[in-house]
């Protein structure tokens, strides 16, 4: 009995001691950095949808109508990424200049937010010759009528100056709240932007699958030039509010039509044999062409074939180019997480 008395004894004394920090578990064994932030499986960002990693063919779907070969199909393999269901609206992007002129127009300067950052509305005038778009340069970038319309006359600079503003912007509020910091927002590659047009479809001719620009009763899928003169039939005569025609498979809109879309990648026309076929981009600071996706609401419809690549030169603004972002995705991407 006393033996077990001393045992007692000794058993509460460990204890005692351990809680006062005497004794703090592995001792010089290898346990990992602590008071690392929690990390929990991550959240799809506001606004945007999941495009589960994959392999597919990239390149010219249809015929090589100009015969550039520059665009040979292609099998290659794209880790999984978010995308934002839309185009960036004139009101998002308002959000960002808001943001410029009240906090930062001290530091970046007057001169550079309003000439280099805020849209060139002047583009609806300067793209066309002999074309009254002097309506659209007072009000689309202005009047909350055109809030949900995609923002254009921006140029190549001024989109990754949005995006490095918007990571910047949510890590800001992660952090006030002591979460783990999220991936930045960027352009999507060239590669991405295909994969995610198509939707899981290899080899579609448009983002809806089909090879035919009308559906069963007879309706436009996009919002483009169907004919010579005839800009109106889709329903819209220039731009439309985002998503007002169906989502690809992925739940991604207006992938075709509407305005075209800025992408991370230099142009080339080489880039399908020189880049790698694990999540290819091509970077060349020295090309001031940059590429540009999807086609818009003045263009015919080879241009908003999936497969169809064309070029803008970085420095200049649009009435029919503008842009969305992307995000990686962290970790293992089997697709299945995503469903």
């Amino acid at each position: 009995m006393n033996k077990l008395l001393k045992l007692s004894s000794f058993a509460l004394a460990v204890v005692l001691l351990a809680s006062c920090g005497l004794k703090r578990g592995p001792q010089g064994d290898l346990v990992g950095s602590e008071d690392r932030p929690d990390y929990n499986p991550q959240a799809v960002p506001y606004g945007m949808v999941i495009c589960p990693g994959g392999t597919f063919h990239m390149g010219q779907a249809d015929q090589d109508i100009a015969a550039t070969m520059a665009n040979l199909n292609k099998q290659v393999t794209i880790g999984g990424f978010y995308m934002d269901e839309t185009e960036i609206t004139n009101n998002e992007y308002r959000q960002f200049i808001e943001v410029m002129v009240n906090d930062s127009i001290d530091v970046l300067g007057e001169d550079f937010v309003m000439t280099e950052l805020y849209p060139d509305t002047t583009v609806w005038v300067r793209d066309f010759t002999y074309h009254m778009g002097d309506p659209l340069m007072e009000y689309y970038f202005s009047h909350p009528a055109f809030d949900e319309y995609p923002v254009v006359g921006v140029d190549w600079f001024a989109a990754k100056y949005f995006s490095d503003w918007r990571t910047k912007h949510k890590n800001q509020a992660n952090a006030d709240n002591g979460m783990a910091p999220m991936p930045m927002f960027r352009l999507p590659s060239e590669a991405e932007w295909e994969y995610a047009a198509r939707g899981g479809r290899d080899m579609s001719v448009y983002p809806w699958g089909g090879p035919y620009l009308r559906n069963a009763k007879g309706c436009l899928l996009a919002n483009f030039k169907p004919g010579r003169g005839d800009y109106y039939s889709d329903g819209f005569t220039y731009t439309a509010p985002v998503a007002q025609f169906f989502p690809n498979d992925f739940g991604l809109y207006d992938m075709a039509g509407n305005v075209a879309e800025w992408t991370e990648d230099a142009y080339a026309d080489a880039t399908v044999p020189i880049t790698w076929d694990l999540n290819p981009v091509y970077y060349d600071d020295n090309e001031p062409r940059k590429v540009v996706r999807g086609g818009s609401w003045k263009d015919i419809a080879y241009f908003l074939e999936t497969g169809t690549r064309n070029f803008e030169y970085q420095d200049s603004a649009r009435s029919y180019v503008g842009f969305r972002n992307a995000m990686i995705y962290l970790g293992r991407s089997s697709g299945r997480e995503f469903r």
